[in-house]
This record gives structure tokens, C-alpha cells and sequence, in this order.
């Protein structure tokens, strides 16, 4: 059994920070891609940012330059650093991973519970 753990969001002023965090545990061979999106109210869950195994990030354009996403291969956690907060960027934002349990079977999308971000004008 796989879970993905976040770290509380919470209530921030606009122009402040917040970081995220995301832990996987459970039978896991290794950890590919993995990610975090956010669903604003009324939206459909969106990318944010997105590292890849050997590191490389993508983001999403209205984030860039804001955002940073990281992560530790070792502790099996993704780390998403949150800078020069909107009231736009507020929402329910989800850590996923693409984990293989086995060495011989296709990796699998795993997502966390949601984690509340709201940032206040």
C-alpha cells in the first residue's frame, strides 16, 4: 500500500510564502516523476510544477518565477517552496507521484489527500 502524505497549507497574506511538503511511504521500488497541482474553486485541477527523477522541473506559467519545486530522493518527499503569494493561487493543491512497487511492474499515479492554501488580499 502506497500513501502520499502533505503537509498542512493554511491562511497566508498575500505576498507571503508557504512550503508544502509531500512524503510517500509504503511498498515502493522507486519514485519516477513526481508533482504538484492545485484546484482552485470552481476549476479543474491544474499542474503547478512537475521534477522529474534526475531532477528536471517544469512549471506551470503562472507560477513561474515563484515557485520552486525540489525533492528528496532519500526521504522519498517533494517539496513545493511558495513565494510572492496571489489570492489566485488559492485552492486545494495535490502531490502525485508516479511510483513502481516492483522492479517489473508499470509505474502508477498515486495522489495525496489535498492540502488547503489560502492566500488573503
Amino acid at each position: 500500500q502506497v500513501q502520499l502524505v502533505e503537509s498542512e497549507g493554511g491562511l497566508v497574506q498575500a505576498g507571503g510564502s508557504l512550503t508544502l511538503s509531500c512524503t510517500a511511504s509504503g511498498t515502493i521500488f522507486n519514485i519516477n516523476a513526481m508533482a504538484w497541482y492545485c484546484q482552485a474553486p470552481g476549476k479543474q485541477r491544474e499542474l503547478v510544477a512537475s521534477i522529474g527523477s534526475g531532477g528536471s522541473t517544469n512549471y506551470g506559467d503562472s507560477v513561474k518565477g515563484r515557485f520552486t519545486i525540489s525533492r528528496d530522493n532519500a526521504k522519498k518527499t517533494v517539496y513545493l517552496q511558495m513565494n510572492d503569494l496571489k489570492p489566485e493561487d488559492t485552492g486545494v493543491y495535490y502531490c502525485a507521484a508516479d511510483i513502481k512497487i516492483t522492479a517489473f511492474r508499470l509505474s502508477t499515479k498515486y495522489w495525496g489527500q489535498g492540502t488547503q492554501v489560502t492566500v488573503s488580499s
